[in-house]
Formats: C-alpha cells, structure tokens, sequence
C-alpha cells in the first residue's frame, strides 16, 4: 500500500471522527444520549441496523467460505434477509411499542429487578467478547493491506472508535453508520466490474470456476446448518440488544418494521455484490491456505484497485466495522448506566448519568481491545464467530424475544431457559469431547444451540398456561408503555427531535460529499477504471446536495 493509499485512510479518518465529534453537544439527556430523543427517522435507524451486523467480518468470514466454497456463502448470508422480513412482519413493532431505553429495562419491568441483574451480567460478560471479535477482522485487513502488526492495529483502532462513541453517544453512531453505508457501497460496487474484467469477463467465470462453485450449500455448511443459522440470525437479530435500539429508537411501531424491511433489502442484494471479489480470486490464485483465505477479498482488491481506491476500500472496511462496534458499546453502556448505575444513585442528576455513560463507553472499549488481543489465541476468528453463535445465539437472544408475545412466562423460566441452554451447549463444546470423545459438528452444533432454547421454553410456556398463570410483569409493561406514549404526547419533544434529525442530515451530507469529491479526484488522477470512479464519485456528491437541499427545506418549514 503506497503513500496515495494511507493519505485516503487518513482523510477518511479525519471526516468520519469530525462528524461523530461534531455530537459531543447532543446527548444532554439519558434518552438522548442512548435513544437519539426516540424519534430517529426509520431510514436513518435502518442502515444503522444493517451497517450494525456488516462488519470487515462479512469480508474475512464469509469472504474466506466464498473463496473456499463458492455460492454457498451467498446462501448463508441471504438467511439475513429471510430474518429481517420474518421480524419485520411480527417482533420490531412490538419493540417500538414496549417504549423502553433498553432491552434490559424492559426485563426489569417485565420479570423484576433480580432477573434483570442476572441476565444483565451474563448479558455484559458475552457482549463484551463478542464485540472483540468484531474489532480483529478489521485488524487483520489493515495488516493484510499495509502490513502493520495486528496488535498495534487492534489497538489504535479500538481506541479511534472509542473516542466518538464516548463523545457523540447514539447520534454520533447513527451518522457514522451511514456515511460509511455510502463509502462503502459505492467502493464495493466499483470493485465488481474491475474484478469481473481482470478474470476475463462472467462467462470465464462461469466456465473456469471449480465444481459445484455455484451450488448452494457445500461442504460442513449443508441445509441443516443454513436452517439452524437462519434460525440463529432471527433470535440474534430480534433479541440482541443492541439491535433492539434500532427498533426502539424510531417512533411508531409502523417505523420499527420498515426499519426491519429495509435491513432485509439490503441483504438480499448485498451477499452479490460483496462475494464476488473473493470467488473470483479463487481463479487467480486457488492455492491460499486457510487462513490466507481470509484475506483473499483484500488480494482482489489490491489486484484491480488503482492506487487510492485500495485506500478508500480499507478505511470503510475499518469504519464498517467500527459500526457493529459503537453499536454494542453505546447499548451495553446503556446498560450500565440506565440499568445498573442508575438503580444504586437514583438521584443522580441526568448531566451525571451522561458522564457515567461516557465512562463506561471507555471501559468497555478496553474490554473489547484486550478481547480482539486474544482472538488468535482461540482457533481464529471463523471458529471464534461460529463458535459463539452456536454458544449464546439462543440462549441468550430468543427468551427476551419470546416474553413479548407471552402472558406466563417467569422469571425463573427464563433464566433457567438461558443457563441451561448455555451449560449444555458449553458441555459438549469444551468438556465433552475431552472426556466422552463425543465432539459435535458445526450443523449439530449450530442445531443444538438454537433448538434446545425453543423447546424449554415452549415446555416452561405449556406448563405455565396448563396452571392458568399469569404473571404480573406482563400487565406492569403495559401500563410501562401506556405511561410513556402519555409523556410523549403531552411534551414538546417533536420540534427538538426535529432539530436533531435536520442536524444528522446536514453533517451526513457534509462527511458524504467530502468523500464523493475525495473520489472524484482519485478517479481522474486513476490509470484504470476512470469512468466508473468519477462517475460514483459525482454521484456521492450529488447525493449529498440533495440532503443539504433537504435540510434547509426543512429548517424553514420549522
């Protein structure tokens, strides 16, 4: 990577940390600082959910099976979709409608103070393992790119991600989100016909591909894992709480579900364009070892790219990742603020909980740096994200989920529900082949941790509704939510959130057309691939005056 291509890295940097920074002032409340006020626009919370999941991951996870295997990397991500119309349709509007700041306090309102504590530990614990799985892809693509050592890598990206997050709280994320939704859709789709031309064409890769490269399902990935994964990506997606922020933080129930609808189109287009650079590559060089294999997007890319493209593309694989990153650390600090902190100083002023928010963002974000350190260590990162999946994507995602349509369930079943689908799937994964020589497969591993969940509580369900019990919480979130639609109604809110929605608006059209002319200037100064560069790069830049013309049609109507 030459000195054009980190000058582009830098740039970037520079836009997409002013623009979260340029939030420092927003989050003045709790709700502001972890809900965006409530009312965010159902668009705007739609690609954040989906820049939320997309991760440099989707690149060096699902990159490498597709270098691997072929289409079947398409058919696993496409499971993505099916999960976003599915909770579309039944779960995102129930969210919205619950009103709460957090998925934790409608636990607590829901099954009690004590069941809130229990499932927020465990909640804390996994989340923070989780979210430094997300930050090691994106190390290894800096390393594979420019060939920094992981572990500075990891460390002063965890720490740039950590600054906006801590300062900007949820509008800094949202904007950030999307600014990196347009970078990196417009940099992907300039690598497809690049990659395409470089291999000869889509018949040459049609004819010379390997056997069955274009089948659906391939090797350990069969039709039993595709369901038990598409099964694992409905609790994940429906129950994760960072997730259900995006649900939460709109303000209809109607605007929850296009949230959810807009996710699922995006996923069923995406998977296309994202996998093709790593198959192709297959026909390049079809001799990379396994874990050569998850760098063979960027290969493709270095391979096609003219110089600063190649730039372009790793920064929004960074920020794209920060996404799924800023996401989890601004909910789990949330949590500790509004869930935990919050009940031990319940006169602390909002100012206050503001500033333990901040606190624990930071916290956290050490966490998930020392986690992301050790991600090596544990079998790599395609074993580490398949192996959590499988351990807590039922266990822990789909209980919170199910009480939304249940009048019985308790407490107790849902923590007995969580720990002991979480101890039997530990049990076989580390105990279990050890001393029984009994070592399950990915399908019957990914099976057992989403199946095992589903029938305890469909058990604990018909047990409870056979004794006619039903518990109190259930009436308590009603009244919960009828109370808060109530505030709502009766506040002023609608012209402040307003005001912060118009703000988003002109700092995303602002990061949005420093890239576009970013990329306008490198596609004229390009060797190769001139038309398609500009020409997206005007397209970015005329993208962003339509916002600005927006946001200014809006402050006069206000």
């Amino acid at each position: 990577m030459g000195v054009i291509d980190l000058s582009v890295i830098a740039i970037f940097t520079f836009i997409v940390v002013s623009c979260g920074l340029s939030f420092s002032g927003a989050g003045k409340s709790l709700s502001g600082f972890f809900s965006a006020g409530g009312a965010l626009p159902w668009w705007m919370s739609g690609l954040s959910l989906f820049m939320s999941f997309f991760s440099a991951g989707t690149f060096v996870v699902w990159g490498s099976i597709a270098y691997s295997y072929g289409w079947v990397a398409i058919t696993i991500q496409w499971t993505m979709c099916i999960a976003g119309l599915l909770i579309g349709f039944f779960i995102a509007g129930k969210w919205q409608a619950t009103q709460v700041l957090t998925a934790a306090e409608f636990i607590k309102i829901r099954l009690g103070l004590r069941v809130q504590k229990v499932y927020t530990v465990t909640f804390l614990i996994i989340s923070t393992f989780s979210t430094g799985t997300f930050l090691y892809p994106v190390a290894k693509i800096v390393q594979v790119s420019t060939g920094i050592p992981i572990t500075e890598t990891i460390i002063i990206l965890g720490l740039i991600i950590l600054a906006y997050t801590a300062v900007g709280g949820l509008w800094a994320v949202i904007v950030t989100d999307i600014l990196q939704f347009v970078v990196l859709t417009a940099a992907v789709l300039i690598v497809v016909p690049l990659a395409l031309d470089r291999i000869g064409g889509l018949n040459e890769f049609i004819q010379q591909a390997p056997e069955d490269f274009f089948a659906p399902v391939a090797g350990e990935f069969t039709w039993s894992f595709i369901f038990a994964f598409g099964l694992f990506n409905l609790f994940f997606i429906a129950g994760n709480w960072a997730y259900i922020q995006r649900f939460t933080c709109v303000s209809t129930p109607k605007d929850a579900k296009k949230v959810a609808w807009l996710f699922a189109a995006l996923y069923l287009v995406s998977p296309l364009i994202w996998m093709i650079a790593p198959m192709a590559y297959r026909l390049i060089n079809p001799n990379l070892s396994l874990s050569e294999a998850e760098g063979a997007y960027l290969l493709m890319c270095q391979e096609v790219l003219p110089a600063g493209m190649l730039g372009l593309i790793v920064a929004g694989m960074v920020f794209a990742t920060s996404s799924s990153i800023n996401t989890a650390l601004n909910i789990t600090a949330g949590v500790i603020t509004n869930d935990v902190y919050r009940i031990l100083r319940p006169k602390s002023s909002e100012s206050h909980l503001v500033f333990v928010g901040r606190l624990a963002t930071v916290l956290l974000g050490f966490g998930t740096i020392t986690v992301a350190l050790l991600v090596p260590f544990l079998g790599g990162v395609v074993n580490v994200v398949m192996t959590m999946a499988a351990l807590t994507g039922g266990a822990l995602f789909l209980p919170p989920v199910w009480l939304l349509f249940s009048r019985f369930q308790t407490g107790a079943s849902i923590l007995a529900t969580t720990f002991i689908s979480l101890s039997v799937n530990i049990f076989f994964k580390f105990i279990s082949p050890t001393l029984f020589n009994i070592t399950l497969n990915r399908t019957e591993e990914m099976l057992l941790g989403v199946l095992l969940p589903a029938l305890l509580l469909a058990i604990f369900e018909w047990r409870l509704r056979v004794r006619g019990y039903e518990a109190p919480g259930h009436k308590k979130i009603g009244e919960f939510s009828a109370e808060k639609n109530h505030e709502k109604n009766s506040s002023n809110l609608e012209t402040k959130n307003t005001t912060e929605n118009n703000r988003g608006i002109r700092v995303i059209a602002i990061g949005i057309s420093a890239v576009g002319l970013t990329m306008f200037i490198l596609g004229v100064t390009a060797e190769t691939g001139t038309l398609i560069i500009t020409t997206m790069g005007l397209a970015i830049t005329a993208i962003a005056l339509i916002l600005l013309g927006k946001d200014k049609l809006f402050s006069r109507s206000n």
